[in-house]
């Protein structure tokens, strides 16, 4: 069967594909709301944190292309991609049991790394599972899906710790976290597993179209040098589209890490005036910053479902600028707030640009790659997303200490307003971007995002 003549899926089975996500954005969501705020609990310096992410990324740096193109060359009893979104949740949820028990910050780094690994083996794969399923008629919509679990994952998975609280749940573990993260963490381990098991259990995938030409080409690319060989044949061959969204995922995830890693200290700082990671107050700080997170999730599952009208009366190009100007607005308004409540309305632009950042860009690329080529191109494409975090991880330390000074409280602020900046830089860098879909794609998959509408309700 044609890669690009897929028959047209039906919401129940588009549901089912995408479901997996709402788990792994529910691990990936405690993790980055969370981490940060551990550190310092377990006695880490503002200006140490971002290096103490490092290892997380440099792995991830190697898993995705790796595992791309592994996928690519797979077939057994679980088809394709199923296997790697199996395997990686067994580590994650793992991982993320074991988490909150960490007394010492080697230990919550060194599972860290294994949590950022194990979900990049797990997510990778899922965004060429949506080209290797859908129509090319069908791609924004199946895009948009997996942007409304990670939506409905990230939501609750923010918003866990601080309703924990409000139920009464106090105290810290041996290590100084509080239990409020501790039982959140470990009732995401069993929700990844549960919603990877969903998909991988109720999802079938396509054999290759010719299979002795699949085997033939496996065994003339077996062993790590052909892997790595196949990579870097990738990165050469790599279509005019994509290089050019790479640049808008540079600034994007630069901006979202500037974000992740210093929103919720500046919560407890600036908006809660706490200055003593260890007072009730820094506690209460963190909760209300990851609660805010929330927010921004909440108005992604909201918006994700609209764009890609909102595509086919304008592009998937306008779309994207716009969601990022939102969101730049959302992360520079912080300077100005004061108040927790008015703080959750600067997450509502971050969640317009985050339902976009997760969908457009993917949406976008699909239609510029080779079929067959791709789980290896995912993987690259997501080089774009790792590469800020690393830069984060080792910059964002002397940065905040050169511009800011020593143990400047601020720091945290004014480094998420830096990502209100890159926001904004990469909403300029998509004018650039050639959409070989373009509006017509975008018109095509309404009907298809219609159906994934009524399904939600």
């Amino acid at each position: 069967m044609s890669m690009s003549k897929r028959p047209r899926l039906n919401p129940a089975q588009m549901f089912n594909m995408s479901f997996g996500f709402l788990g792994i954005q529910f691990g990936w969501g405690l993790q980055l709301a969370n981490m940060s705020a551990v550190y310092e609990r377990l006695g880490a310096r503002p200006d140490q944190v971002p290096i103490l992410w490092l290892a997380a990324p440099l792995t991830g740096l190697l898993v995705q292309p790796i595992v791309g193109a592994l996928s690519d060359r797979t077939w057994g009893r679980l088809g394709r991609r199923r296997p790697y979104f199996l395997t990686g949740a067994l580590l994650a949820s793992t991982a993320l049991f074991f988490m909150p028990t960490s007394n010492s910050l080697w230990m919550a780094a060194s599972l860290l790394w294994i949590l950022d690994a194990s979900i990049n083996i797990s997510m990778e794969p899922f965004r060429a599972f949506v080209a290797d399923k859908l129509d090319v008629t069908q791609r924004t919509a199946g895009f948009v899906m997996q942007s409304l679990f990670i939506g409905i994952g990230a939501s609750f998975a923010n918003a866990l710790p601080f309703v924990l609280g409000k139920m009464g749940v106090t105290g810290n573990t041996a290590g100084g976290i509080p239990l409020t993260v501790k039982y959140s963490f470990q009732a995401g381990a069993v929700v990844f597993l549960f919603c990877v098991l969903w998909t991988v259990f109720t999802t079938s995938e396509f054999p290759p179209e010719d299979m002795a030409a699949f085997e033939r080409a496996k065994q003339d690319r077996l062993g790590i040098g052909a892997l790595v060989q196949e990579v870097i044949q990738a990165i050469r061959e790599m279509p005019a589209t994509m290089r050019q969204l790479a640049v808008v995922q540079l600034f994007t995830w630069l901006g979202l890490f500037c974000m992740w890693l210093f929103f919720v200290p500046a919560t407890a700082r600036h908006v809660f005036g706490a200055t003593d990671p260890q007072s009730e107050l820094y506690t209460k700080g963190i909760e209300w910053g990851g609660f805010a997170f929330a927010f921004y999730s909440i108005t992604c599952f909201v918006v994700a479902l609209a764009l890609p009208k909102i595509a086919a009366m304008t592009s998937r190009k306008f779309v994207h600028a716009a969601a990022l100007v939102c969101g730049a607005v959302g992360l520079l308004s912080v300077y100005v707030i004061h108040d927790r409540y008015l703080l959750l309305l600067s997450m509502v632009g971050v969640g317009i640009a985050w339902a976009s950042i997760l969908s457009m860009p993917y949406a976008i690329l699909s239609t510029a790659l080779p079929a067959n080529r791709m789980g290896v191109y995912m993987g690259v494409f997501n080089f774009f997303i790792v590469i800020p975090e690393i830069v984060a991880a080792l910059g964002f330390g002397p940065l905040t200490r050169a511009l800011f000074g020593e143990n400047n409280p601020n720091a945290p602020l004014y480094t998420v307003m830096l990502g209100g900046i890159c926001l904004l830089v990469a909403s300029v860098c998509v004018t650039f971007v050639k959409d070989e879909g373009g509006k017509a794609a975008a018109r095509d998959d309404v009907r298809a995002t219609d159906g994934a509408i009524a399904l939600s309700r």
